[in-house]
């Protein structure tokens, strides 16, 4: 299944996934910077489907703050 992720790096609020409509809100703690918070994104997501982390990939938007996201279920 694929999703559009809006992604708030460095919150305060994070780990925590958002259903806003059209598309999830994932809040994470690591900062924008190596990587970090894709890896954070990918992390939230599969605990929030209560996936592997392995069965989540960011398919687009790897520099962006809106992702495509595709999950294995």
């Amino acid at each position: 299944m694929k999703y559009t992720v809006r992604v708030k790096p460095g919150s305060r609020h994070g780990p925590r996934v958002e259903d806003a409509g059209d598309h999830l809100v994932v809040h994470v703690r690591e900062r924008a910077a190596d990587g970090a918070a894709n890896a954070g994104v990918v992390r939230a997501l599969a605990d929030h489907f209560t996936v592997p982390p392995s069965r989540v990939t960011i398919v687009g938007g790897h520099t962006a703050r809106i992702k495509r996201v595709e999950v294995d279920e």
